[in-house]
Protein backbone atom coordinates (compact mmCIF):
# COMPACT_ATOMS: atom_id res chain seq x y z
CA UNK A 1 0.00 0.00 0.00
CA UNK A 2 1.47 3.58 -0.43
CA UNK A 3 1.14 6.13 2.17
CA UNK A 4 0.60 10.01 2.00
CA UNK A 5 0.78 11.88 5.76
CA UNK A 6 0.39 16.06 4.96
CA UNK A 7 0.39 18.76 7.55
CA UNK A 8 -0.55 22.01 6.74
CA UNK A 9 3.05 22.81 5.53
CA UNK A 10 4.83 19.83 5.14
CA UNK A 11 4.61 16.23 3.92
CA UNK A 12 5.69 14.18 6.98
CA UNK A 13 5.78 10.34 5.00
CA UNK A 14 5.25 9.30 1.95
CA UNK A 15 6.35 5.55 0.89
CA UNK A 16 4.80 2.11 1.21
CA UNK A 17 3.77 0.27 4.16
CA UNK A 18 2.16 -2.67 5.34
CA UNK A 19 0.16 -1.61 8.13
CA UNK A 20 -1.04 2.07 9.57
CA UNK A 21 -3.04 2.25 13.03
CA UNK A 22 -4.65 5.54 13.40
CA UNK A 23 -6.53 6.97 16.18
CA UNK A 24 -9.89 7.53 15.16
CA UNK A 25 -12.66 9.62 16.51
CA UNK A 26 -13.90 6.94 18.21
CA UNK A 27 -10.63 4.91 19.00
CA UNK A 28 -8.14 3.04 17.24
CA UNK A 29 -8.06 1.28 14.01
CA UNK A 30 -6.13 -0.37 11.86
CA UNK A 31 -5.52 0.08 8.06
CA UNK A 32 -4.02 -3.27 5.74
CA UNK A 33 -3.68 -4.85 1.97
CA UNK A 34 -7.15 -4.21 0.31
CA UNK A 35 -9.06 -2.52 3.02
CA UNK A 36 -12.29 -1.21 1.95
CA UNK A 37 -12.41 2.31 0.49
CA UNK A 38 -13.19 4.48 3.59
CA UNK A 39 -13.22 8.16 5.05
CA UNK A 40 -12.44 8.68 8.70
CA UNK A 41 -12.38 12.04 10.99
CA UNK A 42 -9.20 11.74 12.81
CA UNK A 43 -8.33 12.52 16.65
CA UNK A 44 -5.48 13.09 18.81
CA UNK A 45 -2.92 10.54 19.20
CA UNK A 46 -0.33 8.59 17.69
CA UNK A 47 -0.64 7.13 14.62
CA UNK A 48 1.90 3.70 13.96
CA UNK A 49 2.96 2.90 10.62
CA UNK A 50 4.64 -0.50 9.96
CA UNK A 51 6.79 -0.53 6.75
CA UNK A 52 7.54 -3.66 4.64
CA UNK A 53 10.86 -4.51 6.22
CA UNK A 54 9.35 -4.44 9.51
CA UNK A 55 9.68 -0.81 10.41
CA UNK A 56 7.61 0.74 12.75
CA UNK A 57 7.65 4.45 12.47
CA UNK A 58 5.68 6.53 15.06
CA UNK A 59 3.78 9.96 14.17
CA UNK A 60 2.10 12.32 16.82
CA UNK A 61 -0.81 13.99 15.48
CA UNK A 62 -3.54 16.11 16.85
CA UNK A 63 -6.36 15.46 14.53
CA UNK A 64 -7.34 15.08 10.78
CA UNK A 65 -8.75 13.21 7.78
CA UNK A 66 -7.88 9.73 6.64
CA UNK A 67 -9.10 8.66 3.16
CA UNK A 68 -8.20 5.33 1.95
CA UNK A 69 -8.98 4.49 -2.06
CA UNK A 70 -7.18 1.68 -3.94
CA UNK A 71 -4.63 0.51 -1.51
CA UNK A 72 -3.51 3.94 -1.34
CA UNK A 73 -3.65 5.79 2.28
CA UNK A 74 -3.70 9.81 2.47
CA UNK A 75 -3.88 10.97 5.83
CA UNK A 76 -4.13 15.17 6.10
CA UNK A 77 -2.99 15.55 9.80
CA UNK A 78 -2.75 18.28 12.50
Amino acid sequence: MKLEITSPDKQIFSGDVDLVQLPGSDGLFEILNNHAPMIAALGPGRAKVQTPDGELQFFDIRGGVCEVLGNKITILAE
